[in-house]
């Protein structure tokens, strides 16, 4: 048992190391404008080529992108609570539904039209639909995506946000939003965590506030989605098979448990009991070992992998964005009317 776990080794502190520094560097760049996950995706590109010059580091960076990414995302339920989808009310909900059905059924849609791997399209729709890099980095193993497709939708994700983050707070004060209206329409529109902070704050305080309180309850529809995924994912594998007329899909042979014991951090969050220092903890924690395996992942991607993949998947990544950018401002306006 030691033996194998010496062979992590070395892998393991590869991905701690560059995990490290992405988080000190990310506090370096002012305004939020590049997250500590971006910025160990790319160390990890950078650092490509060690992986094949130091073979003995493949079965810790392997060990992390799967098995450490899965705790990350288990301990990451600690910062949210069921308490907040009801804080941010039915109102908002809606709309988070409205743009969950743009970026799917748009991704799924356009997917088709520009001949995108549905694979590709499907982890750049969840990154506009719930939570960035996150939700990448969650539902690419599931349906057992390229790691240069995990790697390239991330990519694209921090490109849009970057935009997002310089040029929402304008188009909020020259449409005239008002603090709340803005902080829901960043809330819901825009991808990454540090991508909301530094948008929503952009503007003002309150507005800020309310996009991260919603932006937080996005990150709970990655269930739903993930076990969609699964059994999306398991029916074409027997299809492609060509066993789907004799075996049917074996739920409990699909289910990402990880999910299920994600739900009961976020359950345990919810009672109120877990004192704000564990909290605080035990998040700091996740958000270490989320980086570490973003790390993993580029450091098993060549910059030429990522390259290779074409430009009609960046299109299409814009698309998705810029569709649930406009649905997420119209839906706002019309349930404001209604309700």
């Amino acid at each position: 048992m030691i033996q194998k776990y010496k062979q992590y080794g070395s892998g393991f502190l590869l991905t701690l190391l560059l995990a490290t520094v992405s988080l000190w560097a990310a506090k370096l760049v002012p305004g939020d404008l590049i997250g500590s996950s971006i910025l160990a995706l790319l160390l990890g590109m950078l650092f490509h080529p060690v992986l094949e010059k130091i073979p003995q580091t493949s079965a810790g960076v392997n060990f992390v992108s799967t098995r450490i990414l899965k705790l990350g995302i288990i301990l990451m339920g600690i910062g949210l609570s069921f308490s907040q989808v009801l804080m941010v009310g039915k109102y908002a909900l809606l709309l988070m539904v409205c743009t969950l059905t743009t970026a799917f059924g748009g991704g799924y849609l356009l997917g088709r039209l520009f001949k995108v791997d549905w694979k590709l399209s499907s982890l750049l729709s969840a990154s506009t639909a719930i939570c960035g890099g996150t939700a990448v980095a969650t539902l690419g193993p599931v349906i057992e995506a390229d790691d240069r497709h995990i790697a390239y939708a991330i990519s694209a994700t921090f490109l849009f946000d970057l935009l997002t983050v310089i040029s929402f707070p304008w188009i909020g004060r020259l449409l005239g939003l008002s603090d709340i209206s803005y902080g829901l329409w960043i809330g819901t529109s825009v991808n990454d965590t540090s991508s909301v902070v530094a948008a929503g704050y952009g503007f003002s305080e309150i507005a800020g506030n309310f996009a991260v309180i919603v932006k937080l309850t996005r990150t709970l529809f990655i269930v739903p989605i993930v076990l969609v995924f699964s059994y999306i994912h398991a029916r074409i594998k027997l299809r492609s098979a060509g066993t789907q007329a004799q075996q049917k899909v074996s739920i409990v042979s699909i289910f990402p448990w990880f999910i299920l014991f994600f739900l009961v951090m976020v359950a345990t969050k919810s009672t109120g009991l877990v004192p704000e220092h564990v909290v605080s903890a035990i998040s700091s924690l996740s958000k270490l070992f989320m980086v570490m395996a973003l790390s993993a992942i580029g450091l098993k991607t060549s910059v030429q992998e990522v390259k290779g993949v074409g430009w009609k998947p960046m299109f299409l990544g814009v698309a998705i964005d810029s569709s649930v950018v406009f649905v997420a401002l119209g839906a706002q306006a019309l349930l404001q009317r209604l309700f």
